[in-house]
């Protein structure tokens, strides 16, 4: 056998191993709002930086998880679950959750898993939203996910995981922010876990309040710190693990 030949053997079996090694990685999308996105608190809440990927909590997920799992990051600030938002002036999709992920999903495709974290915006007092209303715009969202298939593929919808966002913390004392996050609002971010979990359970998606093991600790009131990111990530990565069996 010619060296040339031993070569091209050793490079197709190279190549015959990284394959079987991309079909056995899960793949997960993350949908969430500026909490997923990595926010900094700050005094004024604005101008902002992003925590780096490996602080946010979709990355601290990922290294929880460890080989074998691609985590894909799709939050943008100030996303609503299904509700129009032109205040900020976002072009295409808009901050609509459920306008822009069909095509999110098609783009990520093929996906295990999809975890989606939002309603912390929608309960600004312009929504009118209660927290049924918000729950039942979340799980419109899990609904699309799971009769997506993307544009002409094979490929089987993910699976789901509902995440209630942590409750909102104490509104820094800015008056444009504390007219975006009045009292009610944050009484209604309080209580979206308690409605959201029974509806998620019962339509059958998994769970998770993420509230039960973090809070929103910045000095905005909205956005969190590293510690509770790394609080987030790791409770996700262990019901991750449960979810896909790995």
């Amino acid at each position: 056998m010619t060296q040339k030949m031993t070569l091209g053997m050793a490079l197709l079996a190279i190549t015959c191993l990284a394959s079987a090694a991309l079909a056995d990685e899960k793949r997960i999308m993350v949908f969430g709002d500026s909490n997923s996105w990595g926010w900094v608190p700050q005094e004024g809440i604005v101008p902002t930086t992003r925590y780096d990927a490996t602080t946010r909590w979709p990355g601290v997920m990922s290294g929880a998880l460890g080989d074998g799992y691609v985590v894909i990051e799709e939050a943008l600030s100030a996303r609503t679950a299904a509700t129009d938002d032109p205040s900020l002036g976002i072009s295409g999709a808009g901050l609509n959750g459920l306008d822009y992920l069909p095509a999110a999903l098609a783009s990520h495709m093929p996906l295990d898993l999809v975890i989606i974290m939002l309603g912390t915006n929608d309960v600004k007092p312009g929504f009118n939203q209660t927290p049924l209303d918000i729950s039942l715009d979340v799980l419109q969202l899990a609904s699309e996910v799971q009769k997506s298939s993307g544009v002409a593929t094979s490929y089987p919808p993910a699976k789901v995981l509902v995440v209630a966002p942590p409750p909102l913390g104490k509104i820094a004392n800015v008056d444009w922010l504390q007219a975006m996050f009045p009292e009610d609002s944050v009484r209604k971010s309080t209580e979206l876990a308690g409605v959201l979990g029974p509806l998620a359970t019962t339509a059958g998606f998994a769970f998770l309040d993420a509230g039960a093991v973090a809070k929103i600790d910045g000095v905005d009131g909205v956005h969190m710190s590293a510690g509770q990111h790394a609080a987030i990530g790791t409770a996700v990565a262990e019901k991750v693990t449960d979810i896909l069996g790995q």
